[in-house]
């Protein structure tokens, strides 16, 4: 009896067709979630294409969902696809580590060693004197490409771990001193589509 229930189990619609709708859903969503991210960093270029497929993709698992309605496993495989898409969107998007930030630090300590090592790094650095609640301090700024922030951050507390630091995204820059790309393997996707630069 338990042999022909599994004889006669829809294997397709119960198993096959949610783990499509499932992956598929990972795709779309992680390509929206790209794409969002690709506008505010100010890669455009790549926008276009990334909406093509997502949509593409999203049209053809709608169609699939239409046409079993009376199936839950498909609405449970259309929910967890959004959710884990939305995940790995995020986690490609960290791991590409396109933009640029800035690091304000803030110390009423001797910086100078901290300066140099910024400067044997190549990071760009601008020096302020500035008056903070309890007497002098100097302000550092550094722009800096995402993928260096850690290595900037482990600087600063090797060299200065009481001063005060921030870190802010920022959409276009002009100009400046960066360090050179390391190879990573994603350096071809910013070659291909660079960010815009601003006036």
């Amino acid at each position: 009896m338990f042999d022909d229930a599994l004889g006669n189990f829809d294997y397709y619609n119960w198993i096959t067709l949610p783990l499509i709708i499932f992956f598929s859903r990972i795709c779309d969503v992680s390509l929206g979630t790209l794409r969002h991210v690709f506008i505010s960093k100010g890669f455009r270029k790549i926008v276009p294409l990334l909406g093509f497929f997502e949509v593409l993709i999203w049209i053809i698992v709608v169609a699939q969902v239409m046409k079993n309605l009376n199936n839950v496993a498909c609405y449970l495989a259309w929910a967890g696809g959004f959710a884990t898409g939305t995940y790995v969107g995020l986690w490609i998007e960290e791991k590409l580590a396109l933009g640029l930030q800035v690091v304000r630090i803030i110390t009423n300590q001797d910086c100078f060693v901290l300066l140099e090592a910024f400067k044997k790094e190549n990071h760009g650095i601008t020096v302020v004197d500035a008056q903070g609640a309890v007497g002098p301090v100097k302000m550092i700024f550094t722009i800096v490409k995402r993928k260096n922030v850690k290595e900037v951050v482990q600087l600063i507390r090797q060299h200065n771990p009481t001063a005060f630091y921030s870190i802010e995204e920022i959409k276009n820059s002009s100009q400046g001193v960066f360090t050179e790309n390391t190879g990573s393997g994603f350096s071809s996707i910013r070659k291909m589509f660079p960010a815009r630069k601003g006036k």
